[in-house]
């Protein structure tokens, strides 16, 4: 019989129970126990759930206090020198401070680096590797959630990340491969997987995304090596689980491997099942079962049940009933829990959607259907939910298609070129060399929080909450201004969320009440759900902006999300391609840009951290995307003066591959994450010969460590060695909104007195 399977399930909880938890045990309000306590809690809620819907196959060690890839840094044992490890069991205090840093009287140990989880707005970890990297089995979390399900009686495949891709994910600072530590690695993983089989494990899922990317021949031979050596160490069935992606020439790589079963992604890649079937009818795949990623595990609209069926029966034809499962394409960790408590939602806008509770219902009921047991009241509702989404008036604005169509190559460049542009600014704004500013966000206290969630059920009127707001407001620029903030934000206290609160003001979104997502650690977010044509009803920042330039004489910014951001940070309809979506935000935001203009508001920041997010995993396929989310960009950026200076941002990720996309933005500043990486992430900026201004982060914003003057001026003389002085703006790596005043005025006091040594030392050596 064909079986159910999941890959994954989401982490956090419904309410967000595991953020709340972490974060308390941060701060000491809870103890280790009460975390572990909820954690534990969390598991068991649940495995049970998965139980109770029909699946069969139920993953473990899926759950994370963090990271699963910083779960694997922990298992192997490969903890930077820097944290003084001892060698012994990795314990939660220690792989809190890989993630997080750690500052406790003379101890100031910086965080590891964090970046994007392939396609996704999720954030991982990044592990370091040196050519003397030694490994051992440090961290025995698999084994004991193992033990942990069954004692539930529920019997579980734990989940591992691969070996390969997690050399591959990792960094290195030496002129080395990082394929190069395998047999170093190996034997901790053979040890993993004998640990696990005496613990009565039968099967494992290991995660190798990176079966879904262009490979070098060094990692496919890699592949192999791997999965020998894997093979032999135990008697437990080995599934390698792609996902985001498809196989392409790797389905090479994959037909020689030693295991017993393949996951693959069918929602991003559908046309792949026809490849892997051939591999199998060809006899290649001998015994192993295939498991097909039906169901979107990253997003949230219903599944084609009728479609999805199609799918599997045609693997089944191929192997047999009993080599097919039907799973998600990818883990549902991308997806919110649970949709049935979403009383806010409209009937007919929740009957085209599915969370992951309703996504392991939909794996069931294709599950049954290939069995032989179709709920036929099931489809039929299916379908009608289909036809009904379709049909609906409320998804299609004919005046936004117009727009979208009526686009021409001039609506998407400025006025002037840069060096003309740039002198124009710096005639109006009147800045002196290395000026300082943020990137936007102060930080949410709980009394901005509770205010807004008073509002929110009408227990705050309009005025008063807006009386509130501009208290907090005023409060913020009077602090910049006495700390000397060349440029200051109005901070962004009206704001939930750099996404969610353009939705709210925006045609053609709905929000969730309990839609969370993790997106790295504690951070949850709440992706708005884009369900028609995206227009701009009214102003959405103007009256805040202006607000705080009322306050004070130096120019304040004005804080926008770019459409390529919005887009990847929703959850998108599917029903036209994602660039007319992206194209309809541009042209919202470009709205936004010119009243912010005419308002006298004359540094705008458009913030784009998602543009590298969203490139394809395959070369061959950028170039498509980037020419629109380029356009898009630019798009939402002209047609104003060239005195008006347009910012952007980016943060945690790579920017080597793409920085002549990122120069054809042709933004005035970019603001860029690199205090985690000691200015590395510059390189690329400084290689390309960037010809327009710079703001590379002189502190890391996820960390509540308080760094120096002296750390930041070291960061500040390295750009300054590669760089022009005037090129370059003095900022943090990312908004302040999840940091605490304690450590945010501190910090930023530091920032302003590095810039203005910094600018003294510069004028000296001028007059030298």
């Amino acid at each position: 019989m064909v079986k159910a399977a999941n890959l994954g399930f989401p982490r956090v909880g419904l309410n967000r129970e595991l953020k709340k938890a972490q974060e308390a045990y941060w701060k000491g309000q809870a103890s280790l126990e009460e975390l572990e306590k909820t954690a534990k809690e969390l598991r068991a809620r649940h495995w049970n759930i998965q139980k109770d819907a029909g699946i069969e196959v139920i993953p473990s060690n899926d759950f994370s206090m963090y990271d699963q890839v910083l779960d694997t840094i922990a298992m192997v044992g490969a903890i930077p020198e820097r944290y003084n490890w001892d060698g012994g069991q990795v314990d939660l205090d220690l792989f809190f401070a890989m993630a997080r840093g750690r500052q406790e009287g003379s101890t100031d140990v910086v965080a590891m680096e964090m970046t994007k989880w392939f396609d996704t707005n999720y954030h991982y970890i990044v592990p370091e590797f040196k050519a003397d990297t030694q490994f051992k089995y440090s961290r025995d979390k698999a084994v004991k959630e193992f033990e942990e399900a069954k004692a539930l009686g529920i019997e579980t495949r734990p989940v591992l990340l691969g070996p390969v891709s997690f050399l591959l994910l990792g960094k290195t600072n030496e002129n080395m491969n990082a394929l190069a530590l395998l047999d170093r690695l190996l034997p901790v993983y053979e040890e993993v997987l004998q640990k696990l089989e005496a613990a009565g494990a039968k099967e494992v899922q290991i995660d190798e995304g990176v079966l879904v990317l262009d490979l070098e021949p060094k990692a496919k031979m890699a592949f192999k090596k791997a999965y020998d050596k894997l093979a032999e160490a135990s008697g437990l069935k080995i599934t390698i689980a792609t996902y985001f992606g498809d196989l392409r020439d790797n389905l090479d790589v994959v037909k020689t491997l030693k295991v017993a079963g393949l996951h693959v992604d069918l929602m991003r890649a559908p046309e792949q099942i026809d490849d892997v079937i051939k591999a199998i009818s060809n006899g290649i795949f001998n015994d192993k079962t295939l498991s097909v990623g039906v169901v979107d595990g990253r997003n949230i609209w219903k599944t084609d049940l009728a479609k999805a069926l199609a799918k599997v029966e045609k693997a089944v034809a191929a192997l047999g009933s009993d080599r097919v499962q039907v799973a998600p394409s990818c883990s549902l960790l991308h997806s919110p829990v649970d949709l049935d408590v979403e009383d806010q939602l409209d009937d007919e806008l929740k009957n085209w959607l599915a969370f992951a509770k309703q996504k392991l219902q939909e794996v069931k009921l294709i599950t049954d259907a290939v069995n032989g047991n179709k709920d036929e009241a099931a489809f039929e509702a299916n379908k009608a939910a289909f036809d009904s989404r379709g049909s609906s008036s409320r998804i299609h604005n004919p005046a936004v298609k117009d727009r979208v169509s009526g686009l021409t190559d001039a609506d998407a460049k400025r006025n002037s070129p840069f060096d003309v542009r740039i002198e124009a600014q710096r005639e109006l704004l009147g800045l002196p060399i290395l000026p300082t500013t943020t990137i936007g966000s102060f930080p949410q206290t709980q009394d901005v929080r509770q205010a807004r969630a008073k509002f929110k059920k009408g227990e705050l009127s309009r005025a008063d909450y807006d009386s509130f707001l501009e208290q907090k407001t005023k409060e913020a620029m009077e602090w910049q201004d006495a700390i000397d903030i060349d440029v200051p934000v109005h901070g962004e206290f009206e704001r939930n969320d750099m996404v969610e609160y353009f939705g709210e003001k925006l045609d053609g979104f709905a929000f969730t009440k309990n839609g969370w997502v993790q997106s790295y650690g504690s951070r949850c977010v709440k992706p708005p759900i884009i369900f028609g044509d995206v227009s701009r009803p009214k102003a959405m920042t103007v009256r805040w902006s202006s607000y705080a330039q009322a306050q004070t004489k130096r120019p304040v910014k004005g804080m926008l999300t770019g459409p390529v951001t919005i887009l990847q940070w929703s959850f998108v309809r599917d029903d036209q391609p994602r660039e007319t979506t992206c194209k309809q935000i541009s042209l919202a935001i470009r709205d936004e840009v010119h009243d912010l203009e005419k308002a006298n508001i004359r540094v705008i920041q458009i913030d784009e951290p998602a543009l590298r997010e969203g490139l394809p995993l395959r070369k061959s396929d950028w170039d498509a995307y980037l020419k629109w989310a380029v356009d898009s960009f630019k798009i939402s950026s002209s047609g104003i003066e060239d005195a008006t200076q347009i910012h952007t941002h980016m943060c945690y990720c790579e920017f080597n591959d793409i920085i002549d996309s990122i120069a054809a933005l042709d933004a005035d500043v970019i603001s860029i994450e690199t205090s985690r990486s000691a200015m590395e992430l510059l390189d690329a900026f400084v290689n390309f010969k960037y010809p327009n201004e710079i703001g590379p982060g002189v502190y890391d914003i996820h960390s509540p460590r308080i760094p120096s003057q002296d750390e930041m001026e070291k960061l500040l003389t390295k750009a300054l060695d590669v760089l022009d002085a005037r090129q370059i703006w003095v900022n943090p790596d990312c908004g302040l909104k999840t940091r605490g005043w304690e450590e945010t005025k501190p910090a930023l006091e530091h920032m302003v007195a590095a810039a203005k040594s910094m600018r003294a030392k510069i004028e000296q050596e001028k007059a030298a």
